[in-house]
């Protein structure tokens, strides 16, 4: 990337569109300075200028939904960035994965469509981010918290358990009951990854290099 191509406005900003790679997904527009183009550069995650605070920030850092990137690009003119990134967990404040939830003419709220535009990544990733909070910071009467306590014997009993029982929910041609079953086997993975430090990320990462 040729940071002299880049053409910041009369405040010394420039707007950065966040698109998901994964999915293609746009999930939100910052703005970001000559140092924060620099920031991001230099440590491969999101860093933008609040314009109302004046300041730098990075995405995650308070909520700890992170964005790592994977690319930069700047558009014909030099005065937008295309910034490309694996999001962990959801860009919006609001909870969805995308800021954009609100279709013109539409007066649903993005609650009301929230499943709409939040790919399967970003509720895998945001639960994973919610199991490691347990594990890192036990809370009394989480389950989670009481799995970790019980340490890996525990956790691979109860995968075990949950793949029978989603193998006779199959089995009883019971769609709901394939669905419970196997939401309780993803959860149950989930906090294995968990317990030996691993993150979906490098699950999905084996599983795309199997697509043949």
């Amino acid at each position: 990337m040729s940071l002299d191509k880049i053409k910041y406005n009369r405040d010394g900003l420039v707007p950065a569109v966040v698109q998901d790679d994964k999915s293609g997904a746009v999930l939100m527009l910052a703005y970001m300075n000559e140092e924060a183009v620099q920031k991001t550069l230099a440590t491969g995650v999101t860093w933008f200028y609040s314009r109302s605070r004046r300041s730098l920030w990075r995405k995650g850092e308070t909520s700890g939904h992170g964005q790592t990137v994977r690319a930069i690009y700047y558009d014909c003119d030099g005065d937008t960035l295309l910034v490309k990134v694996d999001q962990e967990g959801v860009a919006c404040h609001e909870g969805t994965f995308s800021c954009f939830t609100r279709r013109l003419g539409d007066g649903a709220e993005p609650s009301a469509r929230a499943a709409a535009v939040q790919p399967a990544t970003a509720v895998l990733f945001d639960l994973y981010r919610v199991i490691n909070d347990r594990k890192a910071n036990p809370q009394a009467g989480s389950y989670t918290c009481y799995l970790f306590e019980k340490g890996q014997d525990k956790i691979l009993k109860k995968v075990g358990e949950e793949a029978a029982e989603t193998i006779i929910a199959s089995k009883n041609n019971d769609k709901d009951e394939i669905l419970y079953e196997m939401a309780d086997l993803w959860y149950h993975c989930l906090v294995l990854l968990a317990q030996h430090d691993l993150s979906p990320s490098e699950l999905l990462a084996e599983l795309a290099a199997r697509r043949k």
